[in-house]
């Protein structure tokens, strides 16, 4: 197991990106390639007194920045960082890929260096709402428009996903909606419903209205990237407050400070529940080989976290699996000239499966 590491991309540099991928590398059984500027690399190496030799180091000193567009990484960022890892993948020089970059970029990346499976019509960002139990959210981000086939493949592929990876054993999957009644909702939602109602290989248990969100209501969450960001981002947002305010009861006071002693380990568990860096990174689900997009913001706690992520997930089967339930659908259309402007439409932010061609 090997994997590819984007230091280049987050908000912290690539420090904190080369420490979780040493404090990974001690902790998991599996190789690593970091990608990035190589001085910079061996700096932070150096002045944290780790040792490199177990790693390898390919130097691609480009970074894609936040606000560069998405499709730069094929055109005027072929050499930076992201695009070296996506190509290493493609090229069967590693098992998966993390990456703190830019998400429009990583998606657009992904879809044309990486590719889809075979019979994907469109890969989708796949986030854990931070709770007990965690609850896949897809679309979070990357297909601002959807169609009811699109959701009907996040589904599938979320459910797959969730099976494999965290061991549920039959995922219920919800369709986010503004009531639980069957004729709630915009067209999209009211003809998703109608699909994924047929379809067969998941439990659909109908509309999910938010507020039952945190009552598992659901394992697997479908929506349009739009709607699944601004949720994802309110529970993270939530999340944060929740837990600056707890914090806040136990360190006001003595009797407080007293409290928060006693009940530290229930604290810490607390904060591991709501803590979205706790779970890793995003996974691009419909790409063919493993990509997990890490928060700009990650720690090097949370880039290890998304470390073991990829590990599992590429080790889980369950890129062949979603492969093998495509075949229920029909072939994708043949590629267009337009191809690389359509992957980048809508973008906000082991053996291998059937790729595209």
């Amino acid at each position: 197991m090997r994997v590819i590491v984007d230091c280049m991309g987050g908000d912290r540099g690539p420090a904190e990106t080369v420490r979780g991928a040493y404090e990974a590398s001690k902790e998991y059984s599996a190789s690593f390639t970091l990608v990035g500027s190589a001085s910079a690399i061996r700096a932070v190496a150096a002045a944290d007194g780790m040792d490199l030799r177990r790693f390898d180091v390919v130097d691609a000193p480009v970074t894609v920045e936040m606000e560069d567009d998405p499709l730069c990484v094929t055109r005027a960022k072929k050499d930076s960082s992201m695009a070296v890892s996506l190509r290493l993948l493609a090229e069967g020089r590693g098992d998966a890929v993390v990456s703190t970059g830019n998400t429009g970029a990583l998606f657009a990346g992904s879809t044309l260096i990486v590719r889809k499976i075979k019979g994907i019509k469109r890969a989708a960002i796949a986030g854990l709402l931070p709770m007990d139990p965690p609850v896949l959210l897809l679309d979070s981000g990357a297909n601002v428009v959807c169609t009811e086939e699109y959701l009907e493949q996040f589904a599938l592929m979320g459910s797959i996903y969730m099976h494999r990876v965290y061991g549920v054993a039959s995922p219920r999957v919800g369709l986010l909606n503004n009531g639980t009644e069957e004729c709630k909702g915009t067209p999209l939602q009211l003809a998703a419903y109608a699909r994924l109602s047929e379809l067969a290989g998941i439990d659909f248990v109908g509309n999910v209205e938010a507020s039952r969100i945190p009552r598992n209501a659901c394992d697997v969450l479908v929506a349009d990237g739009f709607t699944g960001n601004v949720l994802l981002k309110s529970f993270e947002g939530m999340g944060r407050l929740m837990l600056d305010t707890v914090k806040g009861l136990f360190s006001s006071d003595v009797i407080g400070m007293a409290g928060g002693l006693l009940l530290r380990r229930r604290l810490t568990e607390l904060k591991k529940t709501f803590d979205s860096s706790e779970h890793g990174g995003a996974p691009l689900l419909g790409i063919s080989r493993p990509v997990i997009k890490a928060h700009g913001a990650s720690d090097a706690r949370a880039v290890k976290n998304a470390v073991r992520q990829a590990i599992s997930y590429a080790q889980s089967g369950a890129i062949l699996a979603i492969a093998r339930e495509t075949r229920l659908f029909a072939p994708a259309p043949a590629s267009r000239p337009d191809a690389a402007a359509d992957a980048a439409r809508g973008t906000v932010a082991g053996e291998a499966p059937p790729a595209e061609e």
